[in-house]
């Protein structure tokens, strides 16, 4: 069930508690607004890629617990600031064609809604800036909004400056973008009276860019709220492992992969993550910390936080069938009594390979990397220290009758290094 924590004085401080306030305008007013009023605020998402991903459901789930204290979220789709996107780091964005975006605009819309509700007074409501952004000339931009920007303070933003002391410098369209970020919130506070921008700390340079304007342009002040950057106990970015994000599409992640990076996240991190990323109250919380403490070899508070989220993201039906793949794949269940499409999943996750193309269990191992070698593999196996489908092999001979639904076996070498033959 989805609800906030009645245990805090309200939702400002329970926002706080869950670490999800890095930086903000005036404290004390943004207080007193978020536990004592009802106001529009927005997020933006661009569609950089065709899917959100774990960065996103930070802010989505953010956005949910002001929903639920009240608080009317506006979900913007960047159709036109997707066109450009954000300055990177370190290089020029890859610009996508009109109707790419235009495309994964669809996309994103209908994963931003299922975190949403989209019933009652405060029911969320999907908008897109290519609405007033396409119909703007360059002349407007630059008489209607390009005279509240001072130039000097737009190089100071931390992304700009990056780019400018880098050899690959920053390209006017780049630079160009906290111009249209800022003008989205002046038309959002006009068209819906929307007083709140949130998202993530490294976006602040563009969140404080709306602020300024609506302050130059209305002379009214407005409120921010930023989320920290998340990362692991080891200081890297969450979410990110080779360069390549945990994304909330199931194609493109599947849920078991998703469950099992969630499984797999250290002690240190697995509190910090069950409060920023699902909706167990403090008192629920602050048990799994005790028990991470006391008994960590049980690992309670990664399976809950995995499951949680995984239910979160695609469907508590779906979390159930994953986790229970999970447990069989490391021999406490029966694999033949399981889901064969979800078996499939889990065995394009893991390393695997062409059943057709090995004969025996020794160039199984190989194959599918379990072993270096054909004599590391039948050492293995005369150790007893192989199984197939979760049965200890004793001999060399491959079986392949005795597949599992979804056309696949599951090999496994000692207690945890998992691989699949897959057969067509």
């Amino acid at each position: 069930m989805q609800a906030n924590d009645t245990s805090f004085d309200g939702i400002y401080e329970e926002l706080q508690w869950r670490g999800l306030i890095a930086l903000s305008t005036d404290e004390a007013k943004l207080r007193e607004v978020l536990n004592t009023q009802s106001i529009s605020f927005y997020c933006g998402f661009d569609p950089t890629a065709p899917s959100l991903h774990l960065g996103n459901l930070v802010q989505l789930l953010t956005m949910r617990r002001l929903q639920l204290a009240g608080h009317k979220p506006l979900c913007l789709v960047g159709g036109a600031t997707g066109l450009i996107g954000d300055p990177k780091p370190n290089a020029e964005r890859q610009l996508n064609t009109k109707e790419t975006v235009a495309e994964w605009v669809e996309k994103l819309a209908r994963q931003t809604a299922r975190f949403l509700s989209t019933e009652g007074e405060n029911a969320t409501q999907l908008v897109n800036n290519l609405d007033w952004t396409g119909k703007l000339s360059a002349i407007d931009l630059l008489r209607d909004v390009g005279k509240y920007f001072r130039v000097g303070k737009m190089l100071s933003k931390d992304a700009v400056s990056a780019r400018l002391n880098s050899e690959a410098g920053i390209s006017y369209t780049e630079f160009s973008y906290q111009i249209l970020q800022g003008n989205d919130f002046l038309e959002l506070y006009r068209r819906y009276g929307c007083v709140m921008q949130t998202g993530g700390s490294d976006q602040w340079g563009n969140l404080t860019a709306g602020a300024d304007l609506i302050h130059y342009a209305e002379q009214e002040s407005v409120h921010l709220l930023a989320t920290p950057l998340i990362t692991n106990a080891d200081g890297q970015k969450f979410g990110k492992s080779e360069g390549n994000a945990v994304w909330l599409d199931e194609e493109m992640t599947s849920p078991y992969a998703f469950y099992q990076f969630w499984l797999n996240v250290m002690d240190a991190d697995a509190v910090k993550l069950l409060k920023i990323f699902t909706f167990l109250s403090r008192e629920e919380i602050e048990q799994l910390e005790l028990e991470v403490s006391e008994k960590p070899f049980l690992r309670s508070a990664q399976k809950r936080l995995a499951f949680e989220v995984t239910a979160l993201v695609h469907s508590e039906k779906v979390a159930e069938r994953v986790r229970d793949v999970s447990q069989a794949l490391f021999g406490t269940d029966q694999l033949d009594q399981l889901d064969g499409s979800t078996l499939r999943s889990a065995a394009d996750s893991l390393p695997n390979a062409m059943g057709s193309e090995v004969e025996n269990i020794p160039q199984a191992l190989v194959a599918t990397g379990l072993t270096p070698s054909l004599g590391a593999a039948r050492r293995a196996i005369s150790e007893g220290g192989v199984y197939l489908n979760n049965q200890k092999i004793e001999s060399e001979e491959l079986d392949k009758s005795q597949l599992l639904p979804g056309n696949l076996m599951i090999i496994r070498r000692g207690k945890k290094n998992l691989a699949a033959l897959i057969f067509d």
